[in-house]
Parts: structure tokens; C-alpha cells; sequence
């Protein structure tokens, strides 16, 4: 039966959802003034939940890695619309620079042999030998699954796949929602529903695009992560030859400005990591919003009848995308959200309350 759905919010999620229940023959409007243009635009783009992995977070490391495994799907489902969103799947290689991030990374390794997950622990050495712009580092760990896409050619494409099943774009303000609705407006979904109010908040995060220049040596092949001085830094490569620098986080509200000090230490924590990025020339600087739970975990299910929670994704919306629309058009439907997203659900504010 086709129904009727308000999604709020056109970053990543909402623009996933929108597409796939509007590809399924339901009437879609889309509420938000810039669609494809907040956080979503500025994010890196790294598919990569093994990489982001913690003791304590096994609920998102496995809403992460069964996403991932619905990636190439929705990626082959948008060419087939006729929009590469530019999948890449050279994987991820971790650095440490220091014996405390040594200390760092093989926690993380042993964590994910733990877990059954594959990840080859490397020497320096070996590490320079897979990226020979590498810096002198003390220890590595490559993991081969994890994907990147390209997050702008993602939204420009999801958003054509939109308006090609008829999804309708507004940028009227609305207050006061109605069934059936989809709640993702990433940060500012707080003020949208009493029970998320305190549960989602803004997280700042400030990210560089950098370009070489003639005679520079070219950026990695593949995601480079490390810790410099216990702060996380990516360099993510594009097709074009632009590389995503990023990225800062902190708590301050909605405040969406670049700071000198956040230019500063993402372009000093990258120079130790990967020296030739001195020389290349400084595209863009930009600073957008994530959506942060209080557990990592996003909320994805029904907040009541009617109203769909999608938010919360914190660094993982781009990740979490394919699941989290899979599983608005299934309650959409009527039918039974995919088991993965359980630890997700809503229902958890009020358990944090009892």
C-alpha cells in the first residue's frame, strides 16, 4: 500500500531513507532549507567501523560492520540510477607514532582478533613499504575491509535519485510533526521531539581539503588514520586528487566557524604523519555538526506512533546510511526492522531514566 512520509532533515540519512522509500512507490516529501548541505557534505567519507572499534562499543561496531555489508548494494542500486557515488575499497591503514599510540593501536588490534575481525598488525617499516609518503612510525595495523566513498558525489547522487522517483523538497519550517515522520535532522533533531531533547547534541567537527601541487609527492592510496598526541586524525584520498584532512571534535553548541587553532592542529598532526601535505595547496576549511548520542549509539526506531527517530549517527552516518533507511522503510511498511538495529532503538531513554 502506498503511503504518505515526511522525512526531516536531508543530510545522508534522510536523503537514504527519502530514495529507497520513494524507489518503493511511496509519496516522499523532504523537509530542509539546503538538502545534502551540512554535516553530510563535510565528512570524510570513511566506511570504516572495524577502524573506529573500541572496547565497550560492540553494539556500533556491529550496526557498523552490517551496514558496511549493505554498502556495495546501495552503491550498485545509485549507479544503476545513473550516479556513481564513488565507492572505494583500498581499505585503511593505522599508525602509531609514539610508544603511547603503539600502546594505542595494539589495544585496538587485540580487541578486534578478539572479535574474529581482520587486521594485520605491521612494523614502521612495513607500514612505509604499503605508503612510502608515510612518516618514520613506530607500528601499524591494515585492515582490508574498510570501504570510503566519496560523500560529495554520495549526496549529489542521492538527491538525484530523489527527484527522479518524485521525491518532493520543501524548506518549510515545521513544528510540530506528524505521522508518519522520519526525525533526521542530525544535530538539531533534539529540538524536534521532548524525549531527544537532551539525548542528541552537537558535536563540532572542523575538516581541511588539501590539493597537490606540481611536483608534490602524491596523497596515500588508501585512508591513513593515527593518533598524534592522543587527538585521532584521517587523511581520506579522492579520485581528483583532493585529500580530506580532518578531523577536530569538541563541545561547542551550534557554533559552526573555523578556528586558527583547529586548522593548526589538524595541518601540524597531519605533517607528522604524512610530511609531503606542507607543501600542497589549502582548498577549503570548514566546520560542520555530528549528531551525538549519549552511548555512540544512534536512535533508530519508533519515538510513538507514527514518528521515526534516525539520528544520533555521531561519526558514523555515512557508515550507518544503508541500514538505518533499510530499516525506515521496513517500519514504513510494516515490517520487521532489521535485528542489528535493536540496541538502537529509542526504547533505551527511558531505561536510562529508570
Amino acid at each position: 500500500m502506498t503511503k504518505e512520509l515526511a522525512v526531516i532533515g536531508a543530510g545522508v540519512i534522510g536523503l537514504s531513507a527519502a530514495w529507497r522509500a520513494a524507489a518503493r512507490g511511496h509519496r516522499v516529501t523532504v523537509f530542509d532549507p539546503t538538502p545534502g548541505r551540512g554535516a553530510s557534505w563535510l565528512a570524510g567519507g570513511m566506511l570504516a567501523p572495524v577502524t573506529e572499534a573500541w572496547p565497550g562499543e560492540e553494539d556500533v561496531l556491529h550496526l557498523g560492520e552490517e551496514s558496511l555489508r549493505r554498502w556495495p548494494g546501495l552503491a550498485r542500486d545509485l549507479a544503476a540510477e545513473g550516479a556513481d557515488p564513488g565507492l572505494t575499497r583500498y581499505g585503511t591503514l593505522v599508525v602509531a607514532l609514539d610508544s603511547a599510540d603503539a600502546g594505542h593501536l595494539d589495544i585496538l588490534a587485540g580487541f578486534l582478533r578478539k572479535l574474529g575481525r581482520e587486521a594485520q598488525q605491521l612494523t614502521g617499516r612495513e607500514a612505509r613499504r604499503l605508503e612510502p609518503g608515510v612518516a618514520s612510525v613506530r607500528s601499524g595495523l591494515l585492515v582490508p575491509g574498510d570501504l570510503a566513498v566519496d560523500n560529495r558525489r554520495l549526496l549529489n547522487a542521492l538527491h538525484a535519485a530523489c527527484v527522479r522517483h518524485g521525491v518532493r523538497f520543501t524548506g518549510e519550517r515545521i513544528e510540530s510533526p506528524r505521522p508518519p515522520c522520519v526525525l533526521a535532522a542530525g544535530a538539531w533533531t533534539g529540538r524536534l521531539h521532548p524525549r531527544l531533547a537532551d539525548a542528541v547534541r552537537p558535536l563540532k567537527g572542523e575538516i581541511l581539503r588539501l590539493r597537490p601541487r606540481r611536483g608534490c609527492l602524491p596523497p596515500p592510496s588508501r585512508t591513513l588514520r593515527a593518533m598524534v598526541e592522543g587527538r585521532p586524525i584521517y587523511l581520506v584520498p579522492r579520485e581528483d586528487s583532493e585529500l580530506v584532512l580532518g578531523a577536530t571534535q569538541y563541545e561547542a553548541g551550534f557554533d559552526e566557524t573555523v578556528t586558527a587553532r583547529g586548522v593548526r592542529e589538524l595541518l601540524e598532526g597531519a605533517e607528522r604523519v604524512f610530511p609531503a601535505i606542507s607543501e600542497y595547496e589549502l582548498v577549503e576549511a570548514a566546520a560542520g555538526l555530528r549528531a551525538g548520542s549519549r552511548d555512540a549509539l544512534p536512535y533508530i526506531g519508533e519515538l510513538e506512533d507514527g514518528i521515526f527517530a534516525a539520528t544520533g549517527h555521531h561519526r558514523n552516518g555515512l557508515l550507518m546510511a544503508p541500514i538505518t533507511a533499510d530499516a525506515v522503510v521496513a517500519w514504513l511498511e510494516g515490517r520487521p526492522l532489521p535485528e542489528e538495529v535493536a540496541p538502537a532503538s529509542p526504547a533505551r531513554l527511558e531505561r536510562e531514566h529508570v
